[in-house]
Formats: C-alpha cells, structure tokens, sequence
C-alpha cells in the first residue's frame, strides 16, 4: 500500500482506501492539490478519448467496467503476474479530458506491487494484461476506481476515469528468505484456496529448468518439503513450491546461490555461479496429518517412520532438520499419558524418549547447550534413570560451564552404571576443570590480597614520613621559640626553684 508521502505525490490510493463501503461513510480523500482555474488560468487537458473497436474488456466478470486500447504494442509474450513489482508511466483524466495527475508531469515513474489492492481495481486488472513497453488507454467506471464518492477535490462521484499507462519494466517477487533477490518470482496463475505446503507435506509437481535458452530439465516431481534435495529439486524451486497454492504456475529466477552454487551441474551441463529460470507447477499437495486427525495406532506407525527418517538426517550432519521429525513426534505422542494397553504404552514412552534424546544431541552437535539440557530435561520426565538422558545433560552443563552440575550428572550415570567409561573419563575432565577453577581462584585470591598488603604498606610508610616530617617541624618552631625568647629578654618563663 502507498505510503502517506507517496499518496501526496501521486493520485493511486489503494483499493482498501477507495472501497465502496468506506467512501459511503466518508472515506478519506487522497491526491495533490485541485487543479483548475485561479486567477485565471487555463485548466490542464488532454485531448477526449473515444473508446475505439479494438478496446478490450479486461474484468474477470466482463461487466464492460475496466476496458484496455493498446496504442503501442509492446515487446514478447511476457506479462507481470501478481507480487510482481512494476514501474509505470501514466497520465490519468477525467472524460472531458481534466488532467488530474501524470508521473510524467512530475518526471517519475510510479512502481506498486501488482494484484495485492496497493492501487485502484482498474490498474491491478489492466496492467496485468500489458507486455513490456506496451502503452494503452485503459477507461474505468466508478466500481473499479474511486467510487460513489470519489475522492475530493479532483475526483468527483461516481466519475469514470481514463488513463495513459505505460509498462516500463517489473521484477518478480522476493521470496528468499533473507530477501536478497535471490529467488526472484512471477506468477503465471495464482492456484486454488488459501493453503499453501507446510513443512513434510508430500508435493506433486511439473518443473522446467532453463540455462539461457536451453531447457535442461523438464518433468513431473513428488517430494516431501524438507527433503527436495533427496529428489534432485534444488533449494530455491523448493521454496517456490513452498510459496504456491494447489495449481498455482510461477515463473522464476533462481540466483547461482540457491541453484548449483559454484559447483554447478555436470549432469544437467550447468557451469558454476549460473542462475537458471524456472516454470513451477505446484499439481497438489498432502500436507503431514494433524496430531487431532490421527488415531493412536497411526501415531505410534508415523512417530516410527519419522524416528527413522529423523535419523537418516542425523546421519548426514542435516540436525535440524533431524530435530524438526523428532519434533513431531514430541507433537504427537506428548498428549497420550493415559493408555490401558501396556504394549502401546511401552511403545509410547520408547518412541517420546528417543525423540527427546535425539533431540538432545542433535543440539549438543549445534553446539546449543541450552536446548539439549532442555531436551534432556524432557527425556529424564519420561525415564527419571535414562542413562542416556543423565550422560548428555551432564555433556550440556559442561558445553554451558555449569560444572557442579556436570559433575552430578556424571556422577548419577556411575551409580546406575559404575562400568561407564565414558562417564568417568568426562567426570574426570570435570574434575580437572573443577580443580582448575578453584586453584585459578586462590592464585586471584592471593595475589590480590598481596596487592593490598603492599597499598597498605605503602600507605602506612607515607603516614610515617608526614608525621616525622610534622614532628620536625614542630619540634624547629618550638626551638626557634625559646630561641627568640632568651634574646628578648623574656623571663616570663618559669625557672627551676
């Protein structure tokens, strides 16, 4: 939506702003100052337009509302889709030919965000069915542009509107997630619904991959979100998918960063650092039942398939994505407390036990201290004396330096397993740091009680100093005294009797 500053330079308020509903309770008014006459002058016009055969209704419902006449063709085939960004020239007028706003006039072009309301009905239906560079007249009745109202002072009630617009240029749609362009999108076709795919669902989709003007890739795909790369599909057409709605067709340029990076692909001949362009389908889609959805035997079947799939992950060094399975399986299975058969129950606590032990190291592998103690936190909750459970909390306090708490931990898996090397060897490297600390303490301890024994000292050595030195002087002006005294002729002072 256009910012305050930029509704004060141009006359495109948004369609939420222009909304037939609002104007009738006194929407706001947009737009620059009135035009017209003062003092005399002249007011602005272009020449009446007369809509001419070859004007084209472009409403989806073809009410005749929003009409476009191409008066010079643009370039290709290509046209921007919804999300795109574009930049235009127009000139915009009533029916008589009152100008009432032109970026050209102001010698800037105007660029919004195509098919999201930033801008009146008519411009989101009729700049998406214009080529680059194309100029065309596009004339609009009130209901696609500002309403009963209108939008004082320039745009009286229902008025229809008329407009030159031209297509400079768009860019796709920043859909990386650190909005670095690197996976630039443009929809051919928006797709069904509302849902898009969450993480683990199952995805059916059509990719075609261009280098330059080769196609290199062209076929049908199923792959689960999280695991693209195990299919062949690359990082940046996954996100893509991520992004879509069922039947949803995107155009998209992939960054070398998102695609095959500085290796590039022998297999499809694309060299290093190339960016590729890509068309997406997104056929349908499956998203990973909700816990809600599922009985209890199909959540101890999914929390086994997701325990395994978790650890192929860990295997090949992917732990977070090894932690979002194990995660489900917590999500799954945290709420069945209270089971009457013993066989489910036991099957139960092991699978929510492995989960949050491997979810334990899984974070002591990303060197997260903090989560994995929390984690095997959770585990000890489930089996108070999992020696697993006690070994990596105590591995978590030593990676946070909590070493007391390190030591007692190691020290509950020796009760319940004296044998465990692995456990004495670290309660030794505890120990040791243990010592480490304390003796490091004492070195601190002494040598900052030595530095105030020697400020003490010199204090004490400067004290004395000042007093003989005042003592001194004492003692030079009491003789100094008697000495003027005697000289004077002073028998004033008592004598030995």
């Amino acid at each position: 939506m256009a910012s305050d500053e930029e509704k004060s330079e141009n006359f495109l308020p948004s369609s939420d702003d222009t909304s037939d509903s609002e104007r009738e309770d006194g929407g706001p008014a947009t737009g620059t100052e009135q035009p017209g006459t003062s003092g005399g002058a002249s007011v602005d016009r272009v020449p009446v337009y007369v809509r001419g055969p070859a004007a084209v209704d472009v409403t989806p419902d073809k009410d005749g509302g929003v009409t476009k006449e191409v008066i010079r063709p643009g370039y290709g085939d290509e046209r921007p889709g919804t999300g795109d960004t574009v930049y235009v020239h127009y000139v915009g007028s009533l029916t008589d030919g009152t100008k009432f706003d032109s970026s050209r006039d102001r010698g800037d072009t105007f660029k919004f965000t195509l098919g999201t309301g930033s801008v009146i009905k008519a411009w989101d239906m009729a700049v998406a069915a214009m080529t680059r560079s194309e100029v065309c007249i596009v004339q609009c009745t009130a209901k696609y542009g500002y309403g009963k109202r209108g939008s004082k002072p320039k745009i009286p009630p229902n008025a229809t509107l008329v407009f030159e617009i031209e297509l400079l240029d768009w860019k796709g749609e920043d859909i990386s997630e650190s909005l670095d362009e690197g996976i630039l999108r443009s929809q051919l076709s928006e797709g069904d619904g509302y849902q898009t795919p969450t993480d683990m669902s199952t995805c059916n989709v059509h990719v075609k991959g261009k280098h330059g003007d080769r196609i290199f890739e062209d076929r049908d795909v199923t792959f689960v979100i999280g695991e693209a790369d195990a299919a062949g599909v690359m990082a940046g057409v996954e996100q893509v998918v991520k992004k879509s709605k069922q039947g949803a067709r995107s155009k998209v340029v992939v960054k070398a960063k998102y695609a095959y990076g500085s290796e590039g692909n022998r297999e499809y001949n694309i060299p290093p650092d190339a960016d590729l362009e890509y068309e997406v389908e997104l056929k349908s889609f499956e998203p990973l039942k909700d816990s809600w959805k599922l009985n209890l035997k199909e959540k101890l079947e999914h929390s086994e398939n997701l325990k395994n799939k978790g650890t192929d992950f860990f295997k090949v060094g992917k732990f977070k994505r090894a932690i979002s399975y194990y995660g489900k399986i917590i999500e799954y299975l945290k709420d069945e407390e209270k089971l009457d058969d013993e066989t489910d129950a036991s099957t139960r606590s092991q699978l929510l036990l492995a989960a949050h032990l491997n979810t334990a190291m899984s974070h002591l592998k990303l060197q997260d201290g903090s989560e994995a103690r929390s984690a095997c936190d959770s585990a000890l909750k489930v089996d108070p004396k999992s020696e697993k459970g006690l070994f990596r909390r105590g591995m978590a306090n030593l990676n946070l330096r909590n070493y007391e708490d390190a030591l007692a931990d190691f020290k509950a898996v020796l009760d319940l397993d004296p044998e465990n090397k692995a456990a004495k060897n670290q309660l030794a490297i505890v120990a040791h740091k243990i010592k480490q600390i304390k003796e490091n303490e004492r070195k601190t301890y002494a040598g900052m009680f030595e530095k105030f024994a020697s400020e003490d000292a010199k204090k004490a050595e400067k004290l004395q100093v000042w007093k003989d030195g005042d003592k001194q002087e004492k003692t030079a002006e009491s003789d100094a005294a008697v000495n003027a005294a005697t000289d004077s002729g002073d028998h004033s002072a008592p004598t030995d009797q």
